[in-house]
């Protein structure tokens, strides 16, 4: 592939009708590449769930997408509240989102267990009270 395709996307923070376009875009781009169903599924699931998480807890945040010769990495960055316990935050179930955004079906606490599973590795760099950045890559 020679040099890595790079897409970079901003997510807005508390806008739940953009919510999701940045993980749509990324699998259109995936699908024009060539990219197998099943790696742009993952890719896709793993970045939405992470937008979602951008759209409720940090005011939104920056996508960046690199696509390598045999991973895609996807990292996403924001200058949100932290995470102040990121085991307990990994467990399934677990929220810290608001009544009324569970109310708009979103805050279940499976974002953070279903970027794992849907990614070959995922990293978490949290600071509270400075942002959050993880690091996701799905190996094809």
């Amino acid at each position: 592939m020679g040099e890595p395709l790079v897409f970079t996307y901003n997510v807005d923070g508390g806008d739940f009708t953009s919510a999701g376009q940045a993980s749509v875009m990324v699998k259109k781009n995936l699908n024009q590449i060539g990219f197998s169903p099943e790696v742009i599924r993952r890719v896709s699931i793993a970045m939405y769930e992470g937008e979602i998480n951008m759209v409720i807890h940090a005011d939104g945040g920056v996508a960046t997408v690199k696509v390598d010769d045999n991973c895609i990495e996807i990292v996403l960055a924001d200058k949100g509240p932290g995470i102040a316990d990121v085991e307990k935050a990994m467990q399934e179930g677990f929220s810290t989102a608001p009544d009324e955004v569970r109310g708009l079906g979103f805050g279940a606490g499976m974002g953070l267990p279903n970027m794992k599973r849907y990614t070959d590795e995922m990293s978490i760099d949290s600071t509270v009270g400075v942002g959050t950045t993880i690091t996701m890559k799905v190996n094809y």
